[in-house]
Formats: structure tokens, C-alpha cells, sequence
């Protein structure tokens, strides 16, 4: 009994690229095909998900809960969910002033965020103290933490804080965050302590 081989078809009958008509394999012609550096792809899936540790303390609270509204959808950005817990966040935002009592609790919670993480100074009282010029209060958060982005405004729009975010997600696509000068390690020890 003779049994006749047949070709691979695809549908209608149409020869299957790949293959030429004696069977032998040829060089495929590969669509939707990405080659790309380890490092690009990290930094392309941190700088779209940001998860942010909210630090408000005043009216610059308020305009950080409306850019999580609706209207102004932080979640565009990949910065949707707001978590209270520092173990799961890498983007601090501190909206707002902060007494001198409470920057210990600060850096502690700075200092618990897994590597590699990024700060938000929101609004002129976490910037530069504010109309606050006095002992009670930071006169600037970037005495105590390294800061990477500023807001500026009391209270600062919603839509500066989100340029802030589209400025802050170039940064980490553009400098990178596997290894190099980008990634900050802080001690208790080496850590500015309030006076």
C-alpha cells in the first residue's frame, strides 16, 4: 500500500509559512517580535507602576485625594492604588507640612520601603516649610529625605502633582533602576536626624 505525504496546509489549503514546498525549514519572517536590554524592560514596568505611600498632613491632602478621583484618574499613570502599608509602596508623597515631632515617624517609613523608591515633595509647606517659618516645623523635607520631585503651590492642582508623576516616571525610565548611582541606600544611622 502506497501512502502519499502530505503537506502542511494552513486554511483553504494554503501552504503554512515556514516551510518551503520540499519540507526544508527557511528563515521565518518574525512580526510582534521586541528585542530590547533586561534593564529597559525593568525600568518600562516600575515607571508604570508606581505604588504611592500618601503622607498628608494638611490641605495638600485633599488636593492628593481628588487626583485619585475620577476626573483627574492617577490611575492613567499607574500610580492607582494608595497604600498605607511602606513594605508596599516605592513612591513616598508627602503632601502637606511636617512638625518636627513627626519626621522620626517619616524617615522610619522611608527607611522601611523596599529599594529602589522615590519621593514626592507636595505643595510649599513640605518644600520649603511654607508660610511656616518656625521651629516646630521642617522647613523643607529635603534636609531629611533625598526628594526627587517638587510640587509647588499651596495647595498645589491636581495637575501639577500628576506632571510631577510623568516627570518622575522619565526619570526612572531614563536613569534606570537595577544598578548605578539611581539606587539610594539609608541606614538609621547615616540618616539625618531633626534637631
Amino acid at each position: 500500500m502506497c501512502v502519499a505525504r502530505r503537506r502542511p496546509t494552513g486554511r483553504a489549503g494554503a501552504t503554512l509559512p515556514g516551510r518551503s514546498n520540499r519540507g526544508q525549514n527557511v528563515n521565518l519572517k518574525l512580526d510582534n517580535v521586541l528585542i530590547t536590554r533586561l534593564e529597559a524592560v525593568v525600568n518600562w514596568c516600575r515607571k508604570n507602576s508606581l505604588w504611592p505611600l500618601p503622607f498628608a498632613t494638611a490641605c495638600c491632602g485633599i488636593e492628593l485625594m481628588s487626583t485619585g478621583a475620577s476626573r483627574y484618574d492617577i490611575a492613567r499613570f499607574g500610580a492607582e492604588v494608595f497604600r498605607f502599608s511602606p513594605r508596599q509602596c516605592d513612591l513616598m508623597i508627602v503632601a502637606g507640612r511636617v512638625p518636627i515631632k513627626i519626621m522620626p515617624v517619616l524617615q522610619r517609613l522611608w527607611l522601611q520601603m523596599p529599594e529602589p523608591k522615590w519621593c514626592i515633595s507636595m505643595g510649599a509647606c513640605a518644600s520649603s516649610g511654607g508660610l511656616f517659618d518656625t521651629y516646630a516645623v521642617v522647613q523643607g523635607i529635603d534636609r531629611f529625605l533625598p526628594v526627587d520631585a517638587y510640587v509647588p503651590g499651596c495647595p498645589p492642582r491636581p495637575e501639577q502633582l500628576l506632571r510631577a508623576i510623568m516627570e518622575l516616571q522619565e526619570k526612572i525610565q531614563r536613569y534606570g533602576t537595577l544598578a548605578g548611582p539611581s539606587l539610594r541606600t539609608e541606614s538609621p544611622e547615616t540618616a539625618q536626624q531633626p534637631r
